[in-house]
């Protein structure tokens, strides 16, 4: 592993040692034993465990598992396989590496990062795919050097526009997936009396738009998928017990998944 990662604290490079990451200002960040290191200091935390809780994170690796969401990832992948060259990638929460290690079976690409500020997510990520380079950090302040990958990736997570161009090199792509008009509008109209269509994500700055393209598919899930779900999205918290008994009358329920994969080219300052 070459210098790609930078001190957190003082923004220098970190060596790679056989247990350790170390800077020359001597900030040493040790290597977990399944292979990921954390890089999120205690002072940047704006909670004692940030990100999503070990509930979240099993809910969503277990409906992952299921197979519904593959056909986005399989969308990702051709995006990144249509790319030119030998690329680093970074995946910007990545989560359980559900769609990291896949990433890294792109043919055009040689090396892969995975940043998530879930440490319960990349625990599981690096001990289950030890061919990615996994750690805790936050996408807001990413511990990498500028310009350091060729493709950036993000699947629903927060976008940093700065960061993501610092991030990106002048010839970087960029991809996001995003929900589609009416991703999980079956649910949502469950417990929100109006129900408002996505948009498709609005170009970083810094990057130009190549193509946007949505990918949706209706399926039927039983009660079990659907509490994965249901526990693996924001709008969690909002089902009281009266929804819940209204979709366990409903099963087999009919629910829309819709995502928008967008590219996005580097702009050259």
């Amino acid at each position: 592993m070459s210098q790609i990662y930078f001190c957190p604290l003082c923004q220098t490079p970190l060596s790679d040692e056989t247990h350790r990451l170390i800077c020359s200002n001597n900030h040493s960040f040790d290597k977990a034993k399944e292979g990921y290191v954390n890089l999120l200091p205690v002072q940047n935390k704006k909670s004692k465990d940030p990100g999503d809780n070990k509930d979240m994170v099993i809910a969503r690796r277990e409906f992952l598992a299921r197979g519904y969401y593959d056909f986005l990832r399989a969308a990702m992948c051709q995006q990144i396989n249509g790319l030119a060259g030998e690329n680093t990638l970074l995946d910007v929460g990545c989560g359980e590496g559900f769609y990291t290690h896949k990433f890294n079976e792109c043919n055009n690409v040689i090396s892969t990062y995975g940043l998530d500020i879930s440490k319960p997510a990349v625990k599981y990520a690096a001990k289950r795919f030890k061919d990615c380079h996994f750690s805790v950090a936050s996408s807001s302040n990413a511990p990498f050097a500028e310009n350091a990958f060729d493709i950036v990736t993000s699947v629903f997570s927060p976008l940093f526009d700065k960061e993501l161009a610092r991030l990106t090199n002048d010839k970087g792509t960029l991809i996001i997936a995003s929900p589609g008009d009416n991703h999980l509008t079956e649910l949502k109209a469950l417990i929100y009396k109006e129900v408002n269509p996505h948009q498709v994500v609005d170009t970083p700055a810094g990057f130009e738009l190549l193509n946007h393209s949505l990918h949706t598919e209706v399926v039927e899930l039983e009660l079990e998928a659907l509490t994965e779900l249901i526990k693996m999205t924001p709008f969690a918290w909002k089902f009281r017990p009266e929804h819940w008994q209204s979709l366990e009358q409903k099963v087999p329920f009919k629910v829309t998944l819709s995502f928008y994969v967008s590219k996005f080219k580097k702009v050259n300052a």
